[in-house]
């Protein structure tokens, strides 16, 4: 089913920034390696703006509690920003690599960050120190998306060689490796709010659940005519939402796989990721 696009268009806009992640919307000044937000309950100001980077900026994430805000870049580097006061707290610095993704562990005690051309880290939030390097062996060390499962046990990634790798949070160790979508670059995982299931994104253009406790591939969704940048579950875990640069947000009935709408790009040229 296809909307059309100036009756959702407010929809739209909310949408992607609630279900696909803050990032769709940093993304358009991130060239400039600058980070604006804003306060939705008003117009469409900057409240602040964060500086300090030297490259672009990839991915942001809130904290549980939502005081800190974590920033990864092109830079190599890792930020956390006071939310209140729009000041720098720490920079944490990997070994090397850009830094793709940043995700918190529900706690919000440790930030993950998945990186280009390194390992994938985890960091001590307190502390700003390194907690552990997990090592992607014998493949290239690139992972576009992290995420904490909800009891913040298994940390997922989303890999440049197609795979979707499940670590063990506690010991660093890797759990399994899901093979399932059928060329490089998983770009975006997300899990279900019960924590059974896990959403991948793939340059395929499709969508994919798998069984966390299994590994295995439970259902594709297709419906998108090229990459597949984002996914997110609705809170209540019965709604997928997927970003792509065919310029859609799709939403999808995770009981059945049909797609129940098709959000049009607001910005013609611009794909929908998060």
């Amino acid at each position: 089913m296809k909307l059309n696009v100036g009756r959702v268009k407010r929809v739209a806009v909310w949408l992607a920034v609630a279900c696909l992640g803050l990032a769709a919307v940093w993304l358009s000044l991130a060239w400039l390696g600058l980070a604006p937000w804003w306060p939705l309950s008003t117009s469409p100001r900057p409240r602040a703006t964060l500086q300090g980077y030297t490259s672009m900026v990839f991915s942001v994430a809130f904290s549980p509690d939502g005081k800190t805000l974590a920033s990864g870049s092109a830079d190599g580097t890792v930020m956390l920003w006071d939310v209140a006061t729009g000041m720098e707290q720490a920079t944490l610095k990997g070994p090397v690599g850009q830094v793709l993704s940043v995700a918190f562990s529900p706690d919000g005690k440790t930030l993950a960050s998945g990186n280009f051309g390194g390992p994938i880290m985890l960091w001590d939030v307190a502390t700003g120190k390194k907690q552990a390097t997990l090592y992607q062996v014998h493949v290239i060390d690139v992972a576009f998306s992290v995420a904490f499962s909800p009891d913040g046990k298994t940390l997922a990634s989303g890999n440049l060689n197609g795979t979707i790798k499940l670590w063990d949070v506690a010991t660093g160790k890797k759990q399994a490796t899901l093979q399932g979508h059928t060329i490089q670059q998983v770009m975006s995982v997300a899990f279900s709010p019960d924590g059974k299931t896990l959403a991948s994104a793939s340059d395929d253009k499709t969508i994919q659940l798998w069984d966390v406790a299994t590994g295995k591939e439970l259902a594709t969704f297709k419906g998108h005519t090229t990459w597949v940048l984002s996914v997110a579950y609705s809170p209540d875990g019965k709604t997928l939402a997927s970003g792509s640069d065919d310029k859609t947000v799709k939403l999808w009935d995770v009981a059945t796989g049909k797609e129940q709408a098709t959000l049009t790009a607001l910005t013609p040229g611009d794909g929908a990721s998060g």
